[in-house]
């Protein structure tokens, strides 16, 4: 009885009630403890997987049972056009029943007609097209050579373009020419003359009875024809640079090849000459940084 008046001790547990009580009632929340934030996310981020892991295998199972739509077949690459016979072309007909045997093959490739002519009978056929009162090919608009190094027999093609100008129609011919050459179609069209020399010079296709065969492009002591697919692509010292151009110092063969290690060509053409009579006359190339 004499406890009922007695005030409750400091710091007792029902003072701690008391204190907490008022601030439940009026609606306070304690805010959650850092370690409960990071639970309630990783508790997210384990349901989004089990999610994803869920959907992966029904995705699995309906495509286990269902089967899927069939894929649509590969397209083929279409192929290109192709070179086709023309064996009954006019104009091939016409040449086999004035030339017999001397027309071997005939083509035609996207429009443009190519005739297999035997090279002893070129001229006779170039004359007969030029002087065809129907359509008279009087015209040479390109004379060329093709090498084919495998063809040990005949491994140059001399390829001759004509053009009508009065039917407006091309037809090419082609020759298979071995060493002993090719009889020269400057008798029919003159024209063929610096073309001639041309296919001379990088060929190296010798045409018979022509005016005046000799080399057009490159010195006339010049070894090797460059068009040839065996020739050398990179710039070779050869007999004529021995013959025509100063030598070198140890010095400025260094300097050259450390040009050419880096791409720079220009000692490849004709401005070599000049750098090398500058060196040969104790100049300066490039003035000295004062």
């Amino acid at each position: 009885m004499a406890q009922e008046g007695k005030p409750p001790e400091s710091g007792s547990q029902t003072d701690a009630t008391a204190d907490v009580a008022p601030a439940d009632q009026a609606g306070a929340v304690t805010p959650p403890s850092p370690l409960s934030a990071d639970d309630e996310k990783n508790a997210q981020v384990e349901a989004a997987k089990a999610r994803v892991t869920a959907a992966k295998e029904a995705a699995q199972k309906a495509g286990a049972t269902a089967p899927g739509a069939p894929k649509p077949p590969v397209k083929k690459k279409e192929e290109g056009p192709k070179p086709v016979d023309a064996s009954n072309h006019p104009l091939v007909r016409k040449l086999k029943e004035k030339f017999g045997e001397a027309v071997t093959d005939a083509s035609e490739f996207l429009g443009q007609l190519s005739i297999r002519i035997q090279p002893s009978r070129i001229v006779e056929v170039c004359d007969a097209l030029k002087s065809d009162p129907e359509t008279p090919f009087n015209y040479l608009s390109d004379l060329t050579c093709v090498h084919y190094p495998d063809k040990k027999e005949a491994p140059f093609e001399v390829v001759y373009q004509l053009y009508s100008i009065s039917k407006n129609e091309r037809v090419r011919l082609k020759a298979a020419v071995n060493g002993e050459g090719i009889e020269s179609v400057t008798s029919v069209w003159p024209a063929a003359d610096w073309p001639e020399r041309e296919v001379y010079d990088l060929f190296g296709v010798v045409f018979r009875n022509h005016p005046d065969l000799r080399r057009i492009l490159l010195p006339p002591d010049w070894e090797g024809h460059p068009l040839r697919k065996d020739y050398p692509l990179e710039f070779v010292e050869n007999r004529w640079t021995e013959e025509h151009l100063p030598e070198f110092t140890d010095v400025q063969k260094e300097q050259l090849e450390q040009r050419r290690a880096y791409g720079l060509e220009i000692l490849s053409v004709p401005q070599e000459r000049e750098v090398r009579e500058l060196f040969r006359s104790t100049k300066e190339v490039m003035p000295k940084d004062k």
